[in-house]
């Protein structure tokens, strides 16, 4: 058995929680959730931890698997978390064990596919998924997030991603109208994922269909499976989610992550998302057999950072 410190940094908390790995199989023994905005640095994030109730101290673990969202390098540095003050550097701490990495928020999201974190997943459109092949993970929060996980061998890989900032193709004239409404108002150098499936894209779609100018929550207790904007979210949302699907060739089934979709499930729900997820003049069969399941559970990056740990005490080592 060995014990693996696991953090999930995102723009708004930073998720902690110690685990205890016998293999694979991972048990969380605790957990807390820190302000990432309340700290000035990434080193006193870690003093705030470190003097918390939280029951570990450097040297407590056997390995440390930490995943900002942000894109990271050579399993070391974060220079830049995009919804954040500061960004990382190992080398700047001591963790008390040389088995310390840095791994994508999303390549956590893709390695807890292969955990228990999935379970109670909710299902989108049953599929058959082929065993071993590609999964695809994608998901709408603060950013949009990609990943993917590859198995070669016994072991897996996740494939890290920033494509929340590639641009985001739109269809029509209503949608060119949109484009330039969200490229505007978002600031930005053209629409991307990170504008228009995200928080920040439910409130710019809201208000390019109402006129009005309101939260992410106050949108999501007034809409519903009939609004528009509940349709255009949702056919934007599938629309990401059929290219990565596309991208990838997802035999091995796609999951839908972020905090949008788990708060609002009607997004993925509404016949509008499979409508245009199956949308392709080429692939249409493919996507109808892709099994396509939303993970709501908030802990789930947690778990895919403590099975990355595990597989790198294995010696199985593995991406992120």
């Amino acid at each position: 058995m060995a014990k693996i410190l696991a953090a999930d940094i995102g723009g708004t908390h930073s998720r902690f929680a110690l685990f205890e790995a016998r293999g694979n199989d991972l048990e969380m023994l605790d957990s807390i959730w820190l302000d990432t905005h309340g700290a000035r640095t990434f080193p006193e994030l870690l003093e705030q931890l470190w003097d918390s109730e939280f029951p570990v101290r450097p040297g407590g673990f056997e390995a440390a698997v930490l995943a900002p969202a942000g894109a990271v390098y050579h399993g070391l540095t974060c220079p830049d978390l995009p919804n954040a003050p500061w960004g990382i550097d190992l080398r700047e701490v001591d963790f008390g064990t040389p088995a310390v990495r840095l791994i994508n928020d999303f390549s956590a999201q893709a390695y807890a596919c292969r955990t228990s974190a999935v379970a109670d997943a909710l299902v989108i459109q049953a599929g058959e998924p082929v065993d071993g092949e590609t999964i695809g993970i994608i998901g709408a929060g603060t950013g949009l997030g990609y990943s993917a996980l590859l198995r070669t061998g016994d072991t897996w890989t996740a494939l890290p991603s920033e494509g929340g900032h590639m641009a985001f193709p739109f269809i029509g004239r209503d949608e060119a109208e949109y484009a330039e409404f969200n490229r505007i108002e978002s600031g930005r150098n053209w629409p991307e994922g990170d504008s228009v499936v995200t928080g920040l894209g439910l409130q710019l779609v809201h208000r390019f269909l109402t006129g009005e100018d309101l939260t992410p929550k106050e949108i999501s207790a007034r809409i519903t499976p009939q609004s528009e904007t509940t349709r255009w979210y949702a056919r934007f949302y599938a629309r990401a989610c059929r290219n990565w699907a596309i991208g990838l060739m997802t035999t091995g089934g796609m999951f839908i992550a972020g905090g949008v979709a788990a708060k609002n499930p009607m997004f993925v729900q509404v016949p509008d998302f499979l409508e245009e997820f199956h949308n392709s003049h080429v692939y249409q069969e493919f996507l109808g057999t892709i099994p396509v399941r939303l993970n709501a559970n908030q802990a789930s990056g947690l778990f895919g950072a403590a099975f990355f740990g595990a597989q790198m005490l294995a010696g199985r080592g593995g991406r992120g």
